[in-house]
C-alpha cells in the first residue's frame, strides 16, 4: 500500500506591509492594490497591525455600504490574524466610522486548491526563504517518509 504525503506551505501576509492597517494617506486604493499584488491560498493568514482601530470581515453588501451590524469576524486588539479557510472572496473593512469610506477596506481573492504535488521521487529545487510584499513563506516540515529514507540510507540499507 503506497502512502502519499503532501507538503502544505502556508504564508502569513502583513496587511499593508510596513504601513499596516490604517487610513490610506494618499491612495484610496492602497489596500486593493496591495491585495492584487499578492496570491492568496487556502490556509494562508493575513495579519492586521493597527492602533485605535478594528478589522471586520463582512459580506459583499456590507463591504459596499462600508458598515456591518453583524460582521463575520471582528477584532480590535491591534494585532489581528485571520485565516483564509476557503477559496473565494473575503471582504475586509475598518470598524471605525469614516475609515472605510476613506479607503481602509480591501477584497482578498483566495485561489482554488492546487493540484497535489508531484510524486516524492521527483526532484525539486532547494528551499529558498521568501519574503516580499510583507509575506513570509514558511518552510515545509520534514515528514516521516523522509526521516525513514534518511535513516535507511545512513545505516547502509539503501544502495548509494
Amino acid at each position: 500500500m503506497a502512502q502519499q504525503f503532501h507538503f502544505v506551505i502556508s504564508t502569513e501576509f502583513l496587511v499593508g506591509g510596513e504601513d499596516g492597517w490604517t487610513i490610506p494617506k494618499k491612495d484610496n486604493q492602497m489596500y486593493i492594490d496591495w491585495a492584487s499584488k499578492n496570491r492568496f491560498k487556502v490556509d494562508d493568514t493575513v495579519q492586521f497591525k493597527y492602533n485605535k482601530d478594528s478589522v471586520l470581515v463582512v459580506t459583499e453588501e456590507e463591504y459596499q455600504k462600508c458598515r456591518s451590524a453583524h460582521p463575520l469576524f471582528f477584532s480590535n486588539d491591534g494585532d489581528s490574524v485571520f485565516k483564509l479557510d476557503r477559496p473565494g472572496l473575503f471582504y475586509f473593512i475598518s470598524g471605525v466610522a469614516g475609515h472605510c469610506e476613506r479607503g481602509q477596506k480591501m477584497i482578498i481573492k483566495v485561489l482554488e486548491l492546487e493540484a497535489p504535488p508531484p510524486p516524492a521521487n521527483a526532484t525539486s529545487p532547494p528551499y529558498q526563504p521568501n519574503k516580499k510584499n510583507g509575506a513570509i513563506q514558511m518552510p515545509p516540515a520534514i515528514t516521516p517518509p523522509i526521516i525513514v529514507l534518511f535513516s535507511l540510507s545512513f545505516l547502509g540499507f539503501l544502495p548509494a
